[in-house]
């Protein structure tokens, strides 16, 4: 049979013997993970100042709207340096030639003559076609009083007569006009508005 002791001390050296395998086995990988930079290792490792001194101004001189401002002008030329500007493009524009016209002249004299040549023609008018001068006659008395009653009459309405007096087979006789008219139609008008208002009245006709 089997000493139970011998048993006891083969367990247990089996038992020291994988754990110091197992710790060996952890130093080496421990041993490799260290020599082997990682992406998550590198963070943790420290910089130097001079690293730190770059990247602060770095940062001071970051502009978060760098990329949408535009790009900075070219730096001023150096002093006593002259830089030849480009030539705009010449584009001919067509011009439209100024319309030459005489020279006016003045003429005061002709002008004046003109002027007093327009005064003295008279205007042309109907008068000057038409041979006669016409008036109506309301009325011949032979007293000088009935004349001036037939006038008054008139001037009630609204007509301004005249009275003449004109011999006629040896006797003197009293006419009421009214007129001149220069034109037949004007008479013709009035005389329509006397036989309206039972008004006697003929249209006498005279040569100018």
């Amino acid at each position: 049979m089997n000493n139970p002791r011998s048993q006891r001390g083969g367990t247990l050296l089996g038992f020291v013997l994988g754990l110091v395998i197992g710790l060996a086995v952890a130093l080496g990988v421990a041993m490799y993970v260290t020599k082997v930079p990682t992406p998550f290792s590198n963070k943790n490792q420290s910089r130097s100042a001079e690293q730190d001194a770059v990247e602060n101004q770095k940062n001071k001189d970051w502009n978060p709207n760098g990329a949408l401002q535009p790009k900075a002008a070219a730096s001023a030329p150096e002093p006593g340096v002259v830089t030849p500007t480009p030539m705009p493009a010449v584009v001919p524009v067509e011009t439209a030639k100024p319309e030459v016209k005489p020279a006016v002249q003045a003429d005061p004299l002709g002008d004046l003559a003109k002027s007093k040549a327009g005064l003295s023609t008279p205007p042309a008018s109907n008068s000057a076609a038409e041979p006669f001068t016409y008036f109506i006659q309301v009325g011949a008395y032979r007293s000088i009083g009935e004349a001036e009653g037939q006038k008054a009459r008139m001037a009630l309405m609204g007509l301004d007569a005249k009275v003449s007096e004109r011999e006629q087979a040896g006797r003197t006789v009293y006419r009421v006009r009214l007129g001149p008219f220069e034109d037949k139609a004007s008479a013709e008008r009035l005389h329509a508005k006397l036989d309206a208002g039972n008004v006697e009245n003929t249209i006498v006709r005279i040569q100018r």
